[in-house]
């Protein structure tokens, strides 16, 4: 039975297979592209058959799998199931793949609504990524510097230290922050920085933070996505 998971999978083997069309087209000899070019309508016709069977209406496009964790913790703290409801939390691998996603899903692809959530440094490739795929009107949501960033912020350090301990990491938080590199830092920079230094880590992490929060104390970008779905 197909779920959202299943839409997720297809989506992002479209993107790849879109990528390839383009990226080796000056290379490849017509019956190439034309190979190509058939793949990637294999590939469109497949997601789009699941929208349609799963009622699919809008897509969020996030950077990484740490931002659809903070999505999926926040609406499950909310009581909704957002793939219930038609809406794909999507990870695209990099903010630079924003334009690609949004041309294969917005009103120039599939035709769904785009929403998302970016960090400061990424802005630009999100409104250039929507303006090009004629879904200038449609709104994305911007953190401060990242989603952990405002994170931290909403919880404080010592909050943030306290989760760490309960989740057994407190012996290499504190391994880190004897690293010469990290005295100069204030304590916020100091966590964002090692939330990224394993693999994995800041993905678990992004569901740890969103649950630990405050009701009246969730970062305002986070909660406007999720208000607008």
């Amino acid at each position: 039975m197909a779920d959202m998971e299943s839409f997720r999978e297809a989506v992002t083997a479209w993107a790849a297979v879109d990528a390839g069309v383009r990226d080796d087209a000056r290379e490849a000899g017509d019956a190439g592209d034309r190979d190509d070019a058939r793949e990637a309508g294999d590939a469109g016709d497949s997601v789009r058959e699941l929208a349609a069977r799963l009622s699919v209406r809008t897509v969020v496009l996030l950077e990484g799998r740490s931002d659809a964790e903070a999505v999926d913790a926040l609406a499950a703290r909310h009581g909704r199931d957002l793939a219930a409801e038609g809406v794909c939390v999507l990870s695209m691998g990099g903010a630079m793949s924003v334009g690609r996603y949004a041309r294969l899903l917005g009103p120039a692809g599939l035709g769904l609504r785009l929403t998302g959530l970016c960090d400061e440094a990424e802005r630009g490739y999100y409104r250039r990524g929507f303006e090009r795929a004629g879904a200038a009107d449609q709104e994305f949501f911007v953190c401060a510097a990242d989603l952990e960033d405002e994170l931290i912020r909403a919880l404080g350090v010592v909050r943030v230290e306290e989760l760490v301990r309960a989740e057994g990491d407190l012996r290499p938080l504190r391994s880190f922050l004897r690293q010469p590199a990290q005295r100069d830092r204030d304590p916020r920079q100091r966590l964002r920085r090692f939330l990224g230094t394993k693999k994995g880590r800041k993905i678990r992490y992004g569901r740890v933070l969103v649950e630990a929060l405050d009701p009246d104390r969730v970062p305002a970008p986070l909660d406007g996505l999720l208000a607008g779905l």
